[in-house]
């Protein structure tokens, strides 16, 4: 399908049609206007306002993995250790990314539908000393979120840096970056702020800044593309790194955080994203769908996981929707097949169309 007539899938959502019109306007070079520039610092005012911290946020072009692979690159060396925490498929695959360049990796995985436990995470750093540890906070392909400020603590016990993927919380719920502590803090524009896939962010905290800095010269990032160390003096004339930013997406970016934060407000966006979920979470179970995970604490007001019904495959059951115009997502990993997603994140925490959806969804299962 090209188009979604109800788009419920996790990400990337539906764009309202004033955030698209900002691609119309024919800008100039990103590279010589004093213009794009102040838009740029406006766009890490809003970020910071809406993240409640001031820790820098560099924004890049490019989608929300490059925040990944630029944070990881930029900070730590192939000769030290870094440490994934895990409880979903995005934990593990911190991992693996870093196994691909030849850091030193260890990954400590919980099951995906349970917390995770600091005390475990606090003997494993003891013993392996990492230089940073992973995160994430809202486990797309499982619904599942993470408080973190236990781990942060472990961080900052044994010297390590913290990194958190908020890909899927970041605009739909708090995330608390100073609170928490994190040293790390990425992003991306296609989830909860409504926007392409044409733009990633990270929150970058002095210590990490520090880090990013004094890496020597055999990590396995080479100053290119994703890494950080040319964004740090971002904003200061003749600072801007060499590198072909994307105007009209950031444009977009802007207009999407000022309504997050200056129309609607950041209580009354967390407040819809939590009346989404309920509304999506109560309505599933009207329909006999059993969400995962059980713990209802451990469920993100971004994103809803339940079991695929008895009697369907996921194939069928996603084929039978989409013969209804509506459109969610499967899940990945271990919960491959068994799992399917509601996103109520950004434009789709509507409870408007999250009505039309599941009516679509209680239709189907009449049919069957």
């Amino acid at each position: 399908m090209k188009t979604y007539p109800i788009a419920l899938v996790p990400g990337p959502v539906s764009v309202p049609r004033e955030y698209m019109e900002a691609y119309l306007t024919d800008y100039g070079s990103p590279d010589l206007e004093e213009d794009f520039l102040t838009l740029y610092c406006e766009v890490q005012r809003l970020l910071r306002t809406l993240g409640k911290t001031a820790r820098t946020p560099v924004v890049m072009s490019g989608e929300a993995m490059q925040a990944l692979w630029g944070a990881m690159m930029s900070s730590i060396s192939i000769r030290e250790n870094m440490l994934a925490v895990s409880n979903g498929f995005f934990g593990s695959g911190f991992a693996d990314m870093a196994a691909r360049c030849g850091f030193r990796v260890k990954l400590v995985e919980f099951p995906f539908d349970q917390p995770i436990d600091p005390d475990v995470v606090l003997r494993e750093a003891k013993a392996f000393r990492p230089k940073i540890i992973t995160a994430v906070h809202c486990e797309t392909p499982t619904g599942l979120i993470n408080s973190l400020a236990p781990i942060s603590d472990v961080a900052k016990q044994v010297g390590a840096l913290f990194c958190v993927d908020s890909v899927s919380s970041f605009g739909g719920t708090p995330v608390p970056i100073e609170e928490w502590d994190i040293d790390l803090l990425l992003g991306g524009s296609q989830k909860a702020l409504s926007l392409p896939p044409d733009l990633s962010f990270t929150f970058v905290s002095e210590t990490a800044w520090r880090a990013i800095e004094h890496i020597d010269d055999k990590r396995c990032s080479f100053g290119g593309y994703t890494a950080l160390q040319d964004w740090r003096h971002v904003g200061r004339p003749g600072r801007f790194p060499t590198y072909t930013h994307n105007w009209r997406a950031l444009e977009a970016m802007r207009r999407s955080l000022v309504d997050i934060v200056e129309v609607e407000g950041l209580d009354k966006v967390y407040t819809r994203h939590e009346d989404a979920a309920s509304f999506t979470r109560n309505r599933l179970e009207e329909l006999g769908f059993e969400i995962f995970p059980k713990t209802r604490a451990l469920r993100s007001p971004t994103v809803t996981a339940a079991y695929v019904p008895q009697g369907w495959t996921w194939e069928a059951f996603d084929g039978a929707l989409r013969d209804e115009g509506v459109v969610l997502g499967g899940s990945y990993g271990p919960r491959s097949g068994k799992l399917f997603r509601i996103g109520h994140m950004g434009t789709q925490a509507n409870l408007q169309l999250l009505a039309r959806g599941l009516d679509a969804i209680e239709k189907v299962l009449k049919k069957k």
